[in-house]
């Protein structure tokens, strides 16, 4: 069992309190900076120690408080990848990598460090000082340097990691990795996603499940979904598994919400690319808004339509081209759609 659930209170200000078990796979932390990610890394390496609270890796102590229990860094077993990666300047990347197997006799170490370099495509770059290698090879030196000595969890700091860099880490490493990251694309390729705000947990859950229907208000503004309204319940039918959602501008009809009543004040937030635009006139069904065009953001391959009354929808290049002279526009909000907080 792994399971960490610490305090600990910054001359800053930040008062970091989280308390949640670790599985096998990919944990990602995603958060603003300044929310206490890295603070939360340093204290389960034992960079830094907590107030209170108690770490376990694998069923083993590594912090207690109340038993005044503090394995030291060098004895916990766990690997860091940092933020600056860390390199040692005056050593290769080889050299980097073998330094953390110090532990293995000779032959074994080479044996180790050959295989490292070679899962991380750095058999050619082994001989670059850090200085010469690229950004890509410093980051997979650093990673190999962290898996050489077989930790029981590896930490992962926002340091540029993508997919296919995270796919290799995984094929030979079956232990929990816990990643922070600023990329909401990676966060969907985790397992289990923590979203942490001030030092505390917002939300947490599977990664897929909690990107795409979060569950507060809180989450949905970390996760930048910018449509996000507060409303009334207008009415309510559990025989139609219905409800009649009032915002002021607009109204929309939205699946019965048990445990309300007539009334109770909601939120609602729906993804822009779960939003559909139609010319005015074309315009049929339900949950229609008509809006005005306030302006357009070009992506590489989408766009982003902002619309009056703080409306957002994201289009295909296609779809925009094809509707982009419309001068009278309909938003539809697919039932389906709405996420109701």
């Amino acid at each position: 069992m792994t399971h960490i659930r610490i305090a600990k209170k910054t001359p800053s200000g930040l008062s970091l309190d989280v308390d949640f078990p670790l599985a096998r796979g990919v944990t990602a932390l995603y958060g603003p900076a300044g929310g206490g990610k890295s603070l939360l890394l340093e204290s389960v390496a034992g960079f830094v120690q907590p107030d209170s609270g108690r770490i376990l890796l694998d069923d083993a102590i590594l912090f207690d408080a109340a038993a005044r229990v503090a394995v030291p860094p060098r004895r916990r077993s766990i690997g860091y990848v940092f933020q600056g990666l860390a390199l040692v300047p005056h050593m290769t990347l080889e050299r980097n990598v073998a330094f953390a197997a110090h532990r293995w006799p000779r032959l074994e170490r080479h044996r180790r460090v050959a295989e490292m370099l070679e899962r991380f495509e750095l058999s050619e770059a082994g001989g670059l000082l850090p200085a010469r290698a690229s950004a890509a090879q410093k980051l997979r030196c650093a990673v190999a340097r962290a898996l050489i000595g077989e930790p029981k969890l590896l930490l992962l700091e926002d340091a540029g990691v993508d997919e296919p860099l995270l796919a290799r880490i995984r094929e030979g490493f079956q232990n929990p990795i816990l990643l922070v990251t600023d990329d909401l694309d990676l966060c969907a390729a985790a397992g289990e996603l923590i979203l942490l705000e001030a030092g505390r947990i917002v939300e947490r859950g599977p990664a897929r499940a909690l990107l795409d229907r979060p569950q507060s208000v809180e989450a949905v503004r970390l996760l930048g979904i910018p449509n996000l309204f507060e409303g009334t319940i207008a009415a309510l039918d559990p025989g139609r598994n219905s409800s009649r959602l009032d915002f002021g501008a607009f109204s929309l009809s939205g699946p019965y919400l048990p445990g309300h009543f007539r009334g109770d004040r909601v939120s609602i937030a729906v993804r822009p690319d779960a939003l559909r635009v139609h010319a005015g006139k074309a315009a049929a069904g339900e949950n229609l808004v008509a809006a005005a065009l306030i302006r357009v953001w070009e992506r590489a391959r989408w766009v982003r339509m902002e619309f009056s009354g703080g409306i957002f929808a994201d289009l295909s290049r296609e779809e925009y081209l094809r509707q982009k002279d419309n001068q009278d526009w309909r938003i539809e909000f697919p039932s389906e759609s709405l996420l109701v907080l």
